[in-house]
């Protein structure tokens, strides 16, 4: 096992070599926003997380690509999770510090996991918004099937059927205020109200701060 001091090194270093490797990043805010998804494989949040960079100035985090960024040939055992959510979360928090708003596009099924996210919010004084996706299990089955077979796919993720039946005992209620979106519905009232919550902190926060330093 790593010392903890080893541990945070390579986080801290991962999580450098990362944040170099991101798109340009959006205009800093007074106050950023972290949204945060949660659910299953192939309940929909990497389609949704892209709609809402699309409506929202917001850097995705997207695990699986975090990951292969990290390992170009995961091997999903423990270790590498642990290593990927370290420097995950680095990143976030680094981000967040800076005013960058961020969105989190990954499982995150477990509360304990989740509470990691609550506290770096916090102590970034970010606003946090939660957004939980579902889809029905046979809506799901055919997506990861389609996804094996797809060459020109859109995600980072490998999770097949077998995974998703394999994570789908461990997923725990959200315990905090949060929107749901039936990813086999439309998406697009969530979608916009949750961009419009985002936006609506993002820009009005600006707009003060603005109007108070000219004055």
């Amino acid at each position: 096992m790593q010392q903890p001091s080893t541990r945070a090194s390579i986080a801290s270093e991962d999580a450098s070599y990362l944040i170099a490797r991101l798109p340009a990043l959006p205009i800093p805010s007074v106050q950023p926003v972290m949204i945060m998804l949660s659910g299953l494989p192939g309940t929909g949040k990497s389609y949704f997380a892209r709609q809402m960079a699309s409506r929202c100035p917001i850097i995705v985090l997207e695990s699986d690509g975090i990951r292969k960024a990290l390992f170009p040939k995961p091997t999903y055992l423990p270790s590498e999770s642990g290593r990927t959510f370290d420097a995950l979360h680095i990143v976030a928090e680094r981000l967040l510090r800076q005013n960058i708003s961020v969105l989190v596009d990954a499982t995150n099924l477990i509360e304990r996991n989740r509470w990691v996210f609550y506290n770096i919010a916090k102590r970034s004084q970010a606003k946090l918004i939660l957004v939980r996706t579902i889809a029905p299990s046979h809506v799901v089955q055919r997506r990861l099937e389609q996804r094996g077979h797809s060459g020109g796919r859109e995600d980072n993720s490998d999770a097949d059927w077998k995974v998703y039946m394999d994570m789908k005992p461990s997923a725990e209620p959200i315990s905090r205020e949060h929107h749901v979106v039936d990813t086999s519905n439309e998406i697009w009232p969530v979608l916009d109200q949750v961009a419009q919550e985002a936006n609506r902190w993002i820009y009005e926060s600006s707009s003060k701060e603005e109007m108070w330093t000219s004055n």
